[in-house]
């Protein structure tokens, strides 16, 4: 896998975000998540946590370019705890399709990693091909998760 180096990378934070387009992030993640994604407000209210100012909020969006257009993005929002649950939660992360392969999600999942402090936590359905790559950069699986859905 090589890496893309015209592809280029920001991160966004409650402190720095004026220059995010959050539409076209969002139709991004929308569109990119395919199968594992979720309904375009409910991605807004993510983004919208993870660039709140707001106490026991906050965390990051990052986006990765290529000519000017989004060809990757992730969401991740902080969870206000520590210890006994991770500080921090990869919400959503998706690259475009023609991208895949290439090195953009590894390097999205490396500058959250690199950028953030505490633990990571993340869902990823056991069909998903990004499971790989999460167990390549140490993640680990160490429970079943159950809900209760209401």
């Amino acid at each position: 896998m090589a890496d893309n180096t015209s592809v280029t990378y920001d991160i966004y934070t409650p402190e720095n975000n004026q220059q995010l387009n959050r539409d076209e992030v969002l139709d991004f993640l929308f569109e990119h998540l395919d199968e594992y994604g979720d309904k375009r407000e409910d991605i807004a209210k993510c983004m919208d946590y993870a660039l709140s100012a707001a106490e026991g909020k906050g965390g990051s969006v990052l986006v990765a370019r290529e000519d000017d257009k989004v060809v990757g993005a992730m969401i991740l929002n902080n969870t206000g705890m520590s210890g006994y649950i991770p500080e921090n939660i990869l919400v959503y992360v998706a690259v475009h399709g023609n991208q895949r392969g290439k090195g953009v999600g590894k390097k999205l999942v490396q500058l959250a990693t690199e950028n953030t402090t505490g633990s990571i936590a993340l869902h990823v359905e056991p069909q998903n091909p990004a499971r790989h790559l999460y167990e390549k950069m140490g993640f680990t699986n160490k429970y079943l998760e159950y809900r209760l859905t209401r």
